[in-house]
């Protein structure tokens, strides 16, 4: 039978290393742990964490993937129950959430860039797609970020004006349109092309600005327009 957390020497168990030595002494197992809190008869809470660290079949070598499991995921591995599952979706969230800027108003944005490190964590892992609009002023800089469709629904099918009637409402010039690929990859396809240039066109003959088309991947993305050159923040 396996050694119990409790038995095991004071500072090897995470509780009592993390207190003594700080959050980053500890190894991602360890972390988990303390959210697992108790493994079975035969796994430690850190077995465990382990051997849920070991469902990584990715190239990350972080705890991201773990987002990208379900509550039914996670449940079929022993030793994780509901609540164990529900604890661990939750403080992947609080994870995403601590890195997204709770207050976009008045910042600005220099480069396509920089709006993708702030959109990033919230996007690249959903597996439905998710289409927003950002307007900005002619300082570049954020009044509203608005989602424009979520879920089984192909954007390229969404009226252009529920795109363009938002900044047209609010009077700003300028907008970038970003949306993900569940599938992970970021390149643009035929359709994702065809209907920026009609979008591009379109805002164009009402006034508005289409700064860039950013489309968001497992971690990578692409800006249609700065690649292309089209037009500079």
């Amino acid at each position: 039978m396996s050694m119990k957390i409790k038995e095991l020497p004071e500072l090897e168990r995470p509780y009592e290393k993390l207190e003594m030595y700080g959050e980053k002494a500890l190894s991602d197992a360890e972390l988990l742990a303390i959210i697992i809190k108790t493994g079975t008869k035969e796994e430690t809470a850190v077995q465990l964490a382990q051997r849920l660290l070991s469902l990584n079949d990715t190239e990350e070598e972080n705890l991201k993937f773990l987002q990208r499991l379900t509550i039914k995921d996670l449940m079929e591995q022993k030793g994780i129950g509901k609540v164990k599952a529900i604890q661990l979706k939750a403080v992947g969230e609080i994870a995403k959430r601590m890195f997204r800027t709770s207050n976009y108003n008045k910042k600005v944005i220099n480069n396509s860039q920089e709006l993708v490190k702030m959109l990033m964590s919230s996007m690249c892992y959903k597996k439905e797609e998710v289409v927003k609009v950002v307007i900005l002023n002619a300082k570049n800089e954020i009044i509203k970020i608005k989602d424009v469709a979520r879920g089984g629904v192909n954007y390229t099918n969404i009226p252009m004006k529920d795109i363009l009637s938002e900044p047209i409402q609010m009077k700003e010039p300028k907008f970038i349109l970003v949306h993900n690929h569940p599938s992970g990859d970021s390149t643009p396809s035929k359709a994702d092309i065809d209907y920026t240039n009609k979008l591009y066109m379109t805002a164009k003959i009402l006034g508005l600005t289409m700064a860039d088309h950013i489309i968001i991947g497992n971690m990578n993305y692409v800006g249609m327009f700065t690649t292309e050159g089209k037009i500079e923040l």
